[in-house]
């Protein structure tokens, strides 16, 4: 019996999950971040604990969207320079966004620098806590992709 789908690469589910733990880790310190940022800097420091915490999860989530992105459009091909074209064009492009909304924010009137900082400081670090445990949990096996020789 024959599928006609190509079967998932076993790093799929770590990237899955590491996006839904990072949304929801992301979601709790925008809670955090904004309350104790609305208690430090009123409204300023509310919208930089949220502008922080998405920062995080955006950056987060283009890294693991990227690598799902590109293990699709080449087909599993690690190999491929697609592969690698699409995952480093996302990374360009996240460091392309960090520049331009740090210099964006950096003079604006709504915007607590040091409670953005924080949170965004938390929401990084926390996104690497995140992909750690998204990966312990996914059982990836060592070999998952590839066949052994002689066997279907």
């Amino acid at each position: 019996m024959t599928t006609a789908h190509r079967p998932r690469s076993a790093a799929a589910l770590a990237l899955r999950l590491s996006i839904v733990y990072g949304a929801s880790l992301s979601v709790a310190i925008a809670v955090v971040a904004s309350v104790v940022g609305a208690l430090v800097a009123g409204l300023p420091g509310l919208l930089s604990g949220l502008i922080g915490a998405g920062m995080g999860f955006v950056f987060l989530a283009v890294t693991a969207g990227s690598i799902l992105l590109a293990d699709r459009a080449t087909k599993g091909d690690l190999l491929s320079p697609a592969y690698f074209g699409i995952v480093l064009g996302a990374w360009l492009l996240k460091f392309a966004l960090f520049l331009v909304l740090v210099f964006t924010l950096r003079d604006a009137a709504f915007v607590e620098p040091t409670v953005l900082f924080i949170a965004l400081v938390v929401a990084v670090l926390g996104g690497l806590v995140v992909d750690l445990v998204a990966v312990s949990r996914a059982r990836v096996p060592y070999v998952s992709d590839s066949r052994m020789s002689g066997r279907p």
